[in-house]
């Protein structure tokens, strides 16, 4: 009897030592489990153009989730150099919203994360915008993906165009319904003028001045950027569309020295008949300009069609971060219908246009032009897109300033034609 009493007690405590064993074991694995949980903060860089938007989005991710986004606004003429400078030093945030033509040049220096696998597992991948997602490829390899957007549209003044006899309600469809409603508007004399636009501004006129080209058949650069395409009879055509209205004294003599100042403020004052613009035109005019009636359209080609330049920014990852699996949770928030109403409420029109009218829906009708023609428009693709373009120095800038005011169209196009071309066949390839 006591040998098998002292089994029995021998049992109890074997099972005992066995239960206390799974506790332990199932507390440790509960633990890892907790740590592995834990919240992490990824931080993430804005230029000063999103610092509407990004904020609200980022405050609504952080209130839904329990990983976490530290939001840094930089200076829009700082944050290229400064995150140059930071990734090259390790100290880089962990993502960043770009503006979109700089995503190649990031690439092509391997300071950006191939985000290929990830980005095609999307399941409205397909639905992004086209022109984000070409900007954001790299050797085949996908390095970007779209953020925000903007783009460019014809603006023009429902009061002058009617004060001058036009129908208010129908922007020009044409080069030439340009040119003409511009000298009607400006014959209503004073300080009223027919056509407004930014003619020592690299960047202003990439956005408003090359759709009339593609619109009409042309480019400036081949679709894989290796090549100048400047000497075409689109682009003289588009000049000689400018120089004309510049001839007829149709645009304000301001209008050759401004370097992007009065891009928006021109026609925002109410005397400019017509002025090439962007989406953002729209949110700024409602809100500081309720006085202003205007409509907005396509920018057309010579003969009809329309284009636009898609604009913007992608969102990219630097190479390395540690906290990728939270920049993959707030990229997703993003484009939920939440975040893409978010972005659209705040300035940017959507990126995902399977969802765009909804995200749309409850703003100016006006928005819904703007994203027609983002969703189909373009952006040029280049790896030294500030050397060829925004630089002012640049073969651009300085082709521009002499083609639309200066004597020697030939000259300048021919030069601009031959220092775009050194300049690409230095640059790293596509």
């Amino acid at each position: 009897m006591r040998t098998l009493i002292a089994k029995l007690t021998l049992t109890r405590l074997t099972l005992t030592r066995l239960a206390l064993t799974k506790l332990t074991l199932t507390a440790a694995v509960l633990g890892c489990g907790l740590q592995f949980a834990a919240a992490e903060t990824a931080n993430i860089w804005v230029r000063a153009d999103g610092s509407n938007f990004m904020p609200r989005i980022v405050d609504a991710f952080n209130k839904a989730n329990k990983d976490q986004v530290k939001l840094d606004i930089i200076p829009n003429a700082e944050i290229i150099p400064k995150y140059g400078a930071a990734a090259a030093g390790g100290t880089a945030p962990d993502a960043l919203s770009l503006d979109l033509i700089y995503t190649p040049s990031f690439a092509a220096a391997g300071q950006l994360e191939d985000i290929t696998d990830w980005a095609k597992s999307l399941p409205y991948f397909a639905s992004l915008s086209p022109a984000h997602v070409k900007t954001g490829t790299y050797k085949d390899r996908i390095y970007g993906l779209p953020f925000s957007a903007d783009a460019s549209v014809l603006i023009w003044n429902k009061k002058l165009f009617k004060q001058a006899g036009l129908d208010p309600e129908k922007g020009p469809a044409n080069w030439a319904e340009i040119e003409a409603d511009a000298e009607k508007v400006n014959a209503l004399g004073g300080n009223i003028k027919g056509f407004y636009f930014s003619g020592n501004c690299g960047g202003c006129n990439i956005f408003t001045f090359t759709p009339l080209i593609w619109a009409s058949g042309g480019d400036i650069l081949s679709e894989d950027g290796s090549k100048a395409t400047l000497d075409s009879p689109q682009l003289r055509g588009a000049i000689d569309l400018y120089r004309s209205m510049v001839k007829k004294d149709l645009v304000p003599a301001g209008a050759q020295t401004d370097t992007g100042a009065n891009f928006f403020a021109a026609f925002a004052a109410g005397n400019i008949g017509i002025s090439p613009s962007g989406a953002f035109a729209i949110g700024a005019l409602n809100t500081q300009y309720p006085d202003v009636d205007y409509g907005v359209t396509f920018l057309p080609g010579k003969d009809g069609n329309w284009s636009s330049f898609a604009g913007g920014d992608n969102f990219v990852v630097t190479k390395g971060t540690k906290k990728l699996a939270v920049v993959k949770e707030f990229l997703d928030f993003a484009y939920s219908l939440e975040g893409q109403t978010i972005l659209a409420k705040y300035g940017s029109l959507p990126v995902r246009g399977d969802i765009a009218k909804d995200a749309l829906k409850e703003l100016d009708p006006r928005y819904q032009i703007a994203a027609e023609a983002m969703a189909k428009g373009k952006t040029p693709y280049s790896v030294v897109f500030n050397d060829l373009i925004n630089s002012a120095n640049g073969p651009w800038t300085q082709m521009i300033k002499e083609v639309f005011f200066g004597d020697d169209v030939d000259g300048a196009i021919a030069n601009a034609q031959e220092t775009m071309q050194s300049i690409i066949d230095q640059a790293p390839r596509k």
